[in-house]
């Protein structure tokens, strides 16, 4: 896959791809059902998308609510089949145009696309003044197809972020990963701490969570992928995803124990998949109690990993 930051210029491989369009917060299951039908056009397999995310550019105080960080959604694209990924930055000018200009200059005179496939509830444009039906008309104005994919409900629920983001706070991993059709999975470099683990006994990967949704801080059972380096593979393991209450750290991170692994991880890149929520976070009288609930948590996740 090809991630392609930019839209002007292209070389003429990549440009006349059969695209979808939209934020693809997660990746989840609706987004999939758009992907797979622009992946029906008979031309290379796109993704228009947008980085920063909108809502971050227009509102950059706002509380974190990304479910996937950009590198973690190219990952998933990646493994959907997407061949060219446009991951345009939306800027001012970007966000500036109006609907047809966006179309005009972006889709047809810039990545003159083949095809566009966006999901029912699709906005774009100045105001998000542009709809799916005003894009299928523009399309047609600019020679370029548009197939409006319906929305996907599953068990009656309408899939979408919210309703992920909203498992995910209430704690419940595997509500989540049945609207993703895949496991939450946070990705991101190792960074040093303050390898309060290791002297534990206990040593961790850490992860910054900056700019992600949170989910219900406490401890889960997690299956981590190490994406670089000499180490690269699969492992089981227990993760801690809080505050450290017992330290008098406020910054939220990401804690992973990983199971029979010896090494150094420092600045290689990980993706921890939350499995099961086992208990909240707990500030402990003494370190040998914190021992002793660490003990009980990894025997915890080995049950719940085993029986999957």
């Amino acid at each position: 896959m090809q991630t392609i930051r930019h839209w002007q210029g292209l070389a003429a491989a990549h440009r006349g791809a059969s695209v979808a369009m939209g934020n693809f917060d997660g990746v989840h299951l609706g987004h999939r059902s758009v992907i797979e039908l622009a992946a029906k056009a008979p031309a290379p397999l796109g993704i228009v998308t947008f980085e920063p995310h909108p809502r971050e550019f227009f509102a950059p105080a706002a509380p974190p609510f990304r479910l996937m960080n950009a590198e973690a959604r190219g990952h998933r694209m990646e493994k959907l089949g997407v061949q060219l990924l446009y991951e345009l930055p939306f800027d001012a000018g970007l966000a500036g145009m109006s609907d047809a200009e966006f179309v005009r200059r972006v889709l047809c005179d810039g990545l003159g696309v083949a095809q566009v496939t966006v999901g029912a509830d699709f906005r774009y444009g100045k105001g998000r003044a542009g709809s799916a039906e005003s894009l299928a008309r523009q399309g047609a104005e600019c020679g370029f197809g548009v197939t409006i994919a319906p929305l996907l409900r599953i068990e009656g629920l309408e899939a979408s972020s919210t309703a992920i983001r909203s498992a995910l706070s209430e704690g419940r991993p595997r509500d989540a990963a049945a609207m993703l059709g895949h496991w939450h999975r946070i990705e991101g470099a190792v960074e040093h701490g303050a390898k309060r683990g290791r002297d534990l006994g206990y040593p961790t990967a850490n992860m910054g969570l900056a700019g992600l949704h949170l989910p219900r801080l406490g401890v889960y059972a997690v299956r981590a992928d190490i994406l670089t380096g000499p180490q690269a593979g699969s492992y089981d393991g227990v993760a801690s995803l809080g505050v450290r209450p017992m330290f008098g750290e406020n910054a939220p991170n990401l804690e992973t124990h990983l199971f029979d692994f010896s090494g150094d991880l420092y600045g290689q890149h990980l993706s921890v998949a939350l499995i099961d929520y086992l208990r909240p976070e707990l500030k402990l009288a003494t370190l040998d109690a914190l021992v002793a609930q660490i003990d009980a948590d990894c025997a915890a996740a080995r049950s719940c990993l085993t029986a999957l």
